[in-house]
This record gives C-alpha cells, sequence and structure tokens, in this order.
C-alpha cells in the first residue's frame, strides 16, 4: 500500500535563516566602527579642541614648521618660525602643540 505523500514547500520563509546569514555582515560593521570609525572621530574631536583652544605664545608643529604663534584670528594663525620671521598658517594646518620651552630645546 502507497501512502499519502506530503510535498515540502522548499525556500520556505525561515526568519532565522535570514538572520543568520546578515549576522556575519553585521558583525563585521560592528568591528570596523570599534577598530576604525570611534578611534578617528576621537582623534578629530581632540584636534579640534586643540584648534579652538590656541593662543598667543604657544609653541606648535605648523605645516612642518616648529614655531611660537604670535597672533591668533579666526581662520589664521600667525607663527613666528625664526626672528623676525613670521608665516600665516590656516588653523587647522596647526598639527601638534608642544610643551613650553620645546623650541629652547629644539635650537
Amino acid at each position: 500500500m502507497i501512502g499519502t505523500a506530503y510535498a515540502q514547500a522548499a525556500g520556505a520563509p525561515g526568519g532565522s535563516d535570514t538572520l543568520m546569514g546578515m549576522l556575519p555582515i553585521i558583525l563585521m560593521f560592528v568591528i570596523l566602527y570599534f577598530l576604525m570609525i570611534r578611534p578617528q572621530m576621537k582623534k578629530a574631536k581632540e584636534h579640534k579642541t586643540m584648534i579652538d583652544a590656541l593662543q598667543k605664545g604657544d609653541e606648535v608643529v605648523a605645516v612642518g614648521f616648529l614655531g611660537k604663534i604670535s597672533k591668533v584670528g579666526t581662520n589664521y594663525v600667525s607663527v613666528e618660525i625664526a626672528p623676525n620671521v613670521e608665516v600665516q598658517v590656516e588653523r587647522g594646518g596647526i598639527s601638534r602643540l608642544l610643551p613650553k620651552g620645546t623650541i629652547k630645546d629644539a635650537q
């Protein structure tokens, strides 16, 4: 005797299969966020804070030059890189703020 056979639908919607398929992509995005995106955002925030806090007399590295800030403007900063030699640098061009006395040690 032959029994009744029931066909199963191939590709029946399975919610857990879809989630398991997307899990590696989601996991890679989370890892990418914590290893690359978040540290870069933190570094950019620290740089902006440093740029906003610049004042006359600070010793800085600007576009590869070591100098002392002589004037602070809204968008530009005057940096004295040698006696009686000043250059205008865009505020974003300041890469580092140095401890006081660094210029004397470098000469």
